[in-house]
């Protein structure tokens, strides 16, 4: 089955479509895909780096080499003095081959009228794909250059929704996996990815703001806000999972097993025999022998054998019946109440529904004179209470909260800010507290 299934892919290879829609089971699916579509217009950009990679490990690393360096370098046009001079340790038919598949390739361009090389724009779109090959490589690589191209594209204006995508996929991938080693409880699993996801952290930390302002602008392009919500909240579920990942490792320590007095752990013994280069040397003549293990801990034989001696147990001389009755102590039982505050308020404003305006009609006495008294925080307290007035599902409620809310009175606020003359409090909410007709309880 292996053998059919081979050379039914290497024919597959050699009966190679002319277009793309040809792999597809209809043409039609090829139009659909947005990603297939804008791979369809960058068909020059795709063909410069398929021809760079082509051939040899050692020829393709030639012509990316020469091609970086080129690009690298902080001068527009290269006549051919310079370029021998900048790869002067090459032999000059390795120079000319990789500059002749350059030129081939449009990556770059001879003006004859000049006499000198340039870098044509093409060269530019293909230096930004490689530009990775030319870091350091360490972990989380990957996510750092998605980070700072989304976080460069948002300073610029020029974020893409592809982007914000590739990164919330490569965040999901970081979560699972840390989220295994989590799982295992493996302390050489952990201890690995420790690094790897202090790094994460720190870099999404980092791009915390941009992310933030990303995502708190205005776009036209709903996929946009869509794909930076999304982006947030992978976000949050990684850093999320910082205090799981201190849990697992400080579970792992006190797993650890010190092995007599000297101090060494069953972790420094491990460590030990995965740096040994050969493990069988350890056993020299001891298999000729024969390994008789013992597994007998004295130590622990004797805390068991304390334990069992110190241990209460029953004397089945004395009689086992009901201890004598005694007097039961006074206790004390402690329930939460509300704040004072929540007390008075009400008793105001139950008093205050007998109260008339100068006109005869019912009082409305503004939001100041109900709120204000007293320190700052008693003052705070009271202006949260005022929307539960009128409120209809708080007068369900039992107890002072409901007792509140079933008042006749309903507060009507100003979006305008008054001073006062309390001493606590500078300024406060203009408003008024109006005779709510409306409810049943209204005298």
């Amino acid at each position: 089955m292996t053998a059919a299934v081979r050379s039914d892919s290497h024919l597959f290879d050699e009966q190679e479509p002319a277009a793309f829609e040809g792999y597809f089971r209809e043409p039609g699916f090829a139009a659909e895909s947005p990603l297939a579509w804008i791979l369809g217009q960058r068909l020059a950009l795709l063909d410069a780096v398929r021809g760079l990679m082509s051939g040899g490990q050692s020829a393709a690393r030639l012509r990316l080499w020469v091609f970086l360096e080129l690009a690298a370098q902080a001068q527009g046009r290269f006549s051919r003095e310079d370029l021998n001079l900048l790869f002067h340790g090459l032999r000059p038919e390795a120079l000319d081959m990789a500059l002749k598949r350059l030129r081939d390739l449009g990556l770059l361009a001879w003006d004859a009228t000049a006499q000198d090389y340039h870098l044509p724009p093409l060269a530019q779109q293909a230096q930004g794909l490689l530009v990775p090959l030319v870091r350091t490589p360490e972990d989380d690589d990957e996510m750092g250059a998605l980070l700072a191209q989304v976080a460069g594209a948002q300073a610029l204006g020029l974020s893409d929704p592809a982007q914000i995508r590739h990164l919330h996929a490569q965040l999901a991938r970081l979560y699972d996996e840390f989220a295994d080693a989590i799982a295992s409880g493996s302390e050489a699993r952990l201890r690995e990815s420790q690094p790897r996801f202090e790094r994460a952290l720190a870099l999404v930390g980092r791009a915390g703001e941009a992310l933030t302002a990303l995502i708190r602008s205005e776009h036209d392009d709903p996929r946009l806000e869509r794909e930076a919500r999304a982006l947030g909240h992978a976000q949050a579920r990684l850093l999320s999972m910082a205090s799981q990942f201190t849990r697992a490792l400080q579970q792992a320590d006190r797993q650890r097993v010190t092995l007599g007095s000297t101090g060494v752990t069953s972790s420094d013994v491990r460590l030990w025999l995965q740096s040994h280069p050969a493990l069988h040397t350890l056993l020299a003549d001891v298999l000729a022998t024969g390994v008789q293990p013992v597994f007998v801990s004295a130590h622990e034989m004797v805390d068991v054998a304390e334990g069992e001696f110190e241990r209460d147990r029953p004397d089945p001389q004395r009689a086992q019946g009901l201890p004598p009755a005694a007097t039961a102590g006074v206790g004390e039982i402690e329930a939460l109440c509300m704040p004072i505050e929540l007390g008075a308020l009400i008793d105001w404003l139950s008093d205050a529904q007998s109260l008339s305006s100068d006109d005869g009609g019912p009082a409305q006495p503004p939001v100041a004179q109900v709120v204000l008294g007293g320190r700052f925080a008693q003052a705070a307290y009271r202006m949260q209470l005022l929307p539960l007035l009128g409120d209809a599902q708080a007068r369900t409620l039992q107890g002072q909260t409901g007792d509140l809310a079933r008042l006749p009175w309903r507060a009507e606020l100003d979006p305008v800010l008054e001073p006062t003359d309390d001493p606590h409090v500078a300024r406060l909410s203009a408003g008024r507290l109006i005779p709510d007709i409306s409810n049943p309880s209204h005298e």
